[in-house]
């Protein structure tokens, strides 16, 4: 099938697509279209009016702002995959997007184009997830900046109003010497994750676990914590009863069903990939990173 007509615009200042989205009725906006136009082709979605943020300069680019990283919501997958920030600051980001799709859709695909679609079993927003991402969203009026908890409202459903963009994340890197892992299974490489999981974990002087991230995907309407999960670890060795403990809150969690995955699928590979995703997470942050699990 071919796409519904529709105007096409292709501002190049945030100012120009804020003021073509707050005036234009039923817009939709362009980022890197591997979302949106198979969307169009399908005429799942049927626009009158497509804003193209491609031109947008000041909406790309990754750059340090005090404790923050930050990260222009136009920025392609590919320049995360390799920047040596993110690598350096956020490996976890840095080891979750290369399960995003293949070469050729992360060099396309943005970070925000996947935030804003949200879908459940998407990596990006887990890892946004994970990390309690900050979303700054602009609007005709200003900025506002809305925590990744609240961002996610529903199914596919950001907390963006009528007339807004979403121009950046900000990120505040874990301490130094802290342990991630990112695991996901799906039917095919390179296919939504049935389910995945995310886990960031730091620990004290005397070894126990003093901060713990544990997110899943796939699993609900958006990416969730678990934050039972994450009770289970703190202030523990992260021992094997500890992690046996995490993991069965994991299989706990409302999941969806459908009629190729039903929901105790999910809980029981949730349990088990978080079992797993734990202890990698552990050896590296005790100074025993190896290679990817």
């Amino acid at each position: 099938m071919k796409a519904p007509s529709f105007r096409y615009h292709a501002p190049r200042t945030l100012d120009e697509a804020l003021s073509l989205a707050s005036t234009l009725p039923g817009p939709r906006l362009l980022a890197g279209g591997q979302s949106l136009m198979p969307m169009l082709n399908f005429r799942l979605v049927a626009p009158q009016h497509v804003i193209d943020l491609n031109r947008v300069a000041e909406l790309s680019g990754i750059r340090e702002d005090g404790e923050d990283l930050v990260i222009g919501s136009m920025t392609r997958q590919r320049e995360i995959e390799f920047s040596p920030l993110v690598q350096a600051r956020l490996p976890l980001l840095a080891e979750a997007i290369r399960w995003v799709g293949h070469r050729q859709t992360r060099n396309r695909g943005t970070i925000g184009g996947s935030l804003c679609h949200l879908d459940p079993s998407a990596e990006q927003p887990l890892v946004a997830m994970a990390m309690d991402a900050r979303l700054c969203i602009a609007t005709p009026g200003g900025r506002r900046e809305v925590p990744m908890r609240s961002f996610a409202v529903d199914l596919m459903t950001p907390a963006l109003e009528d007339g807004e963009i979403l121009a950046e994340l900000r990120i505040a890197p874990w301490a130094a010497g802290h342990g991630w892992a990112f695991l996901e299974f799906a039917r095919r490489h390179g296919d939504y994750a049935i389910v995945a999981v995310a886990v960031l974990l730091e620990l004290d002087a005397a070894g126990n676990a003093s901060r713990v991230s544990i997110a899943l995907g796939g699993v609900g309407a958006t990416p969730l914590r678990v934050p039972a999960a994450e009770a289970r670890l703190l202030g523990t060795r992260v021992a094997g009863t500890d992690i046996e403990a995490a993991a069965a809150c994991c299989a706990e969690v409302d999941a969806l069903g459908d009629p190729q995955v039903p929901a105790w699928y999910r809980q029981r590979l949730a349990r088990t990939l978080c079992a797993r995703a734990i202890p990698a997470a552990l050896a590296r942050a005790a100074g025993h990173a190896g290679s990817n699990p």
